[in-house]
């Protein structure tokens, strides 16, 4: 009986999501490939360090934003609601709100502080505390690694989930939902859609974009609530009220969402907060607390086994790295939110290694000018690397030759630093995994490009290295102890 139930709350979800949107949006023309380009572009240059893990909204400079008037049944699908943590919010002392995310959810003002300043008020007499997890060109891949230290281990009530716009990788989303409830399965979440340039359009036509229809499965599988929360600006600027994209301070009348066509501004950010008012307030007296249950996974191959560690944790190093404090370098302060210490390594040949089961390694690092490049062997064997069509996870297979190079040096390390991470993908079994310095450098005045030669020209010694900075080891599967 349970299990047919089960089958018509699916069967009712999505219906509901065919009666909101009549079709999705997937076919690509050479503009909309343009855009994609474009957004993958301001992602990346937006990766940069943490911000503080715990925030507090209630500062002046944070907008009080109100649910508006703005009505429309599209905007939220409310599923099973967020009762558990409505009925927290009325019998508990302390409650836990969490966020997670790319540069959307990371910056303030962009939507988060102020939703969080609307949550405060609702519940003046509660200690709240506000998460912010999020990290600047991430996704649900990196996502899914951290959540465990980053959000789940402070036991959260509540979880609001963005990474529309951040390679909405479904199979990562869902391996983040399984985790949580694996962790408390009273914990609510909420899933949080965000859009670029050139999805307003398909909003306002009535559709829905296809990377937020793969995300909308999910959320039907397991009932939880989602809001389009750029759907009130789609259609503000289908009447003409609105403009996407404009610098700050254009006077035109109108509203300006955003000056790069992704990242809104305050007034944008306003919106975005706005979506999460009315959707909290709709779903404020829905349903009794329940214990969320896990059905069968969408994808068998969701990342419900990613996790991630501090270097030490799980790999030992050859001599000559280094353990540092981000906090006594400068440059790295950005960083120690993220990693409490670093492992550095600047001599050709130095190594870690580790011993997991599982098909999936990676890192989380930190890149600059003085990046240099890597080659992983796989149980003594160097790989060669390639990339897969539909995902950022590299290949990496047995190479007969020296080992094809991973180069931590980009486009984006022109005189800054920021994190970034990679992930390969191996045959499934026990591997010993090693990461060895390479001597050999790139030619990063051609990875730089012309327009970005001045610092590089000016000072060449800081290129001219070959360092390596390691914040965190990243797998899926288990860890196998030496």
């Amino acid at each position: 009986m349970q299990m047919k139930l089960k089958l018509i709350l699916f069967s009712i979800s999505l219906l509901a999501v065919w009666w909101c949107f009549p079709g999705c949006s997937s076919r690509k023309n050479n503009a909309e490939a343009g855009q994609d380009r474009e957004r993958e572009r301001l992602i990346a240059a937006s990766q940069a360090g943490a911000m503080p893990l715990f925030f507090n909204p209630s500062g002046p400079e944070v907008p009080l934003v109100g649910p508006g008037d703005f009505n429309s049944p599209k905007e939220l699908l409310p599923r099973d609601g967020l009762p558990n943590f409505f009925n927290k919010a009325q019998k508990s002392k302390e409650l836990v709100v969490a966020y997670i995310g790319g540069s959307i959810t990371r910056g303030d003002n962009l939507y988060r502080t102020q939703s969080a300043k609307f949550i405060q008020r609702m519940y003046p007499g509660l200690r709240i505390k506000f998460i912010n997890a999020g990290i600047s060109g991430t996704g649900t891949d990196l996502g899914a690694c951290r959540i465990q230290q980053q959000l789940l281990h402070y036991k959260p009530d509540l979880i609001f989930i963005e990474f529309a716009v951040n390679n909405a990788f479904p199979e990562g989303m869902e391996g983040m939902i399984r985790q949580i409830w694996k962790s408390d399965p009273y914990t609510d979440i909420c899933l949080l859609y965000t859009i670029y340039s050139g999805q307003s359009g398909i909003y306002a036509s009535g559709e829905i974009p296809s990377n937020i229809a793969g995300l909308e499965k999910i959320a039907g599988r397991y009932q939880i609530p989602s809001i389009h929360m750029g759907l009130e600006a789609s259609l503000l600027e289908k009447e003409g009220k609105l403009l996407w994209k404009a610098a700050a301070g254009t006077k035109t009348g109108q509203l300006i969402f955003s000056n790069d066509g992704t990242h809104p501004l305050e007034a944008g950010g306003n919106l975005y907060a706005a979506a999460i008012a009315r959707s909290v307030l709709e779903m404020k007296n829905r349903g009794e607390v329940f214990k969320h249950k896990l059905p069968a996974p969408l994808s068998a191959d969701n990342w419900e086994d990613a996790k991630m560690f501090a270097p030490e944790d799980i790999a030992g190093f050859s001599s000559a790295w280094v353990k540092i404090n981000p906090l006594t370098y400068p440059d790295f302060k950005q960083f120690s939110g993220w990693f409490p210490y670093v492992m550095k390594a600047e001599k050709p040949g130095e190594s870690f290694s580790f011993k997991f089961k599982g098909k999936m390694i990676g890192f989380f690092d930190i890149g600059g000018p003085e990046s240099g490049q890597l080659v992983l062997e796989v149980d003594g064997k160097k790989t060669s690397i390639r990339r897969q069509s539909g995902t950022l996870v590299l290949k990496a297979e047995e190479s007969t030759g020296r080992g094809e190079l991973i180069n931590r040096f980009n486009f984006f390390c022109n005189n800054r630093y920021r994190g970034q991470a990679e992930f390969f993908e191996l045959t499934p079994g026990i591997h010993t995994v090693t990461f060895r310095l390479s001597g050999e450098k790139a030619d990063k005045k051609q990875i730089l490009g012309e327009k970005q030669l001045t610092d590089i020209t000016g000072n060449p010694a800081k290129y001219n290295q070959t360092v390596v900075y390691i914040g965190k080891v990243l797998i899926r599967g288990e860890m196998i102890k030496p």
